[in-house]
Order: structure tokens, then C-alpha cells, then sequence
């Protein structure tokens, strides 16, 4: 069995221990577990990733075999449970400072940076595209924020404080791209000489 230290516990991988310290599960109920609570919203953890960390997770010990429908059946149908190393591994992933010390670069912002160098037209083209897409997010999240309350039965929740950020972020973008909608006509050249953006 392999010192937890020596193999760095990835994202996926802390999602799985979380989720199989809930209950015992097979990979295919992990990832509908997954999908049903919108998890890769806020994680990036792919189906093939969910599998691939079973079999880490339980070659270096942070999870076991509970029980099996086909002892010959790969991750998909042997089920597993968190072991008490595998919590102490999370609880000890948990207090990493890098979890608030970073901060995230979403690509629209990459694209905002590097927009004054589109053709002309693009940009509000654009900037009503992502107008489209936060208005279609916020009306989900808004309804998926809705049907958690309502579940968790109160507001106190990770789940519900999780979503609504996303809504909250999602409105304040939403705000911020009518207001350079607005501004766009007025936008001009730095006069800084050495800004070189046009």
C-alpha cells in the first residue's frame, strides 16, 4: 500500500472519498449520484475520471471493496466505502491553504483581455452571447438552488451556500456585461503610450 503523500490526491479523487463516506457505491452510482446533484458545476470530474480514481483510491487504501455484485466486475460494479485513512486523507486535503489562496481565470475574461484585436462587430456580438448563456444559467441555478432548499429543507447547507454563489456570481456578471454593453460605444485607445492595445 502506497503513502498517501507520495501520490497527490486530485480533485476527483477528494469527490469520490466525500461521496463514498456518505454511503457505499459502485462507479456507475457514483457518477449518476454525480450528474443528479450537479456536482461538475463546481468540480471538474469526468465519468472516466470517477473510475480511475476507484482504482487509486483503493490501490493506496483510502477506499475498500464493500461488497460485489461480480467479484470479477471492474469499478463499475464492485462497490466501495471510505476507510478511516481515506477521511483522515480528506480531512487532512481539506486544510490545504490552496484552496483559498487561488484564483480562477475563466476563460471569458482571457477573451475580454485579448478582444480588442476581433474584427469589428465581434465584440458586442459576443458579449450578447454570453449575455444568452448567464441568462439561461441563472434561471437553472435558480431552480436547481430551489429544489435543494427544498430537499436539505433549510438554508444552512454547503449545498445550498454552493449554489447560491452561482447565482449570485452569475447576476453580478450578468449586471457587469450590460453595463460594458452600455459603455461599448464610448470605448477608446490607452493613453498610456506604452498600453499598446489600440
Amino acid at each position: 500500500m502506497k503513502n498517501v503523500s507520495s501520490e497527490k490526491l486530485t480533485t476527483p479523487d477528494l469527490v469520490l472519498l466525500s461521496l463514498l463516506a456518505e454511503r457505499p457505491m459502485h462507479g456507475y452510482q457514483a457518477n449518476t449520484l454525480l450528474e443528479f446533484r450537479k456536482v461538475r458545476d463546481w468540480a471538474g470530474v469526468s465519468r472516466p475520471q470517477v473510475y480511475y480514481s476507484l482504482e487509486k483510491l483503493a490501490r493506496i487504501g483510502l477506499i475498500r471493496a464493500a461488497a460485489s455484485e461480480d467479484e470479477t466486475g471492474g469499478p463499475e460494479r464492485r462497490v466501495f466505502e471510505t476507510t478511516a485513512r481515506g477521511r483522515s486523507a480528506l480531512a487532512d486535503a481539506l486544510e490545504r491553504e490552496d484552496w483559498t489562496d487561488q484564483k480562477p481565470r475563466p476563460p471569458f475574461l482571457t477573451w475580454v483581455a485579448l478582444s480588442w484585436q476581433s474584427r469589428p462587430g465581434v465584440f458586442l456580438k459576443q458579449l450578447r452571447r454570453r449575455e444568452k448563456f448567464l441568462t439561461r444559467e441563472l434561471a437553472e441555478a435558480q431552480k436547481i438552488l430551489a429544489d435543494v432548499q427544498k430537499e436539505v429543507g433549510h438554508r444552512f447547507h454547503e449545498a445550498v451556500w454552493i449554489l447560491s454563489l452561482n447565482v449570485a456570481q452569475t447576476r453580478t456578471e450578468l449586471r457587469w456585461i450590460r453595463k460594458v454593453a452600455r459603455e461599448f460605444p464610448r470605448r477608446a485607445a490607452a493613453q498610456n503610450p506604452q498600453y499598446q492595445s489600440s
